[in-house]
């Protein structure tokens, strides 16, 4: 495979994972965080990097809104939930391995 491909593809991939994550918003990013150990800010940060690697002027809150779907503060508003004790835990162990 020529590196144009597996660009674009790797390009498709990574637009697929944005929509799935925006059409389940119900999957919160402690969820992710505690299960893969990323979420959609990780993702927004790696856009980021990728970004300012190549010298593309993005800040991480447009990032974050390419992943998100909609600014951040909107996002949160309609999906984020409060994190349960259980999920709190579950992170704090995880974050001692």
């Amino acid at each position: 495979m020529d590196q144009q491909t597996q660009t674009e593809l790797e390009a498709a991939a990574f637009r697929t994972l944005v929509q799935h994550l925006r059409d389940n918003p119900e999957v919160q990013n402690i969820d992710l965080m505690n299960l893969a150990d990323f979420c959609r800010n990780c993702l927004s940060k790696w856009y980021k990097a990728a970004a300012d690697e190549r010298g593309v002027e993005i800040d991480y809150e447009a990032a974050r809104e390419l992943v998100y779907g909609m600014p951040y503060a909107e996002y949160k508003a309609k999906h984020q939930t409060e994190a349960t004790p259980e999920q709190l835990a579950k992170m704090k162990a995880k974050a001692g391995h």
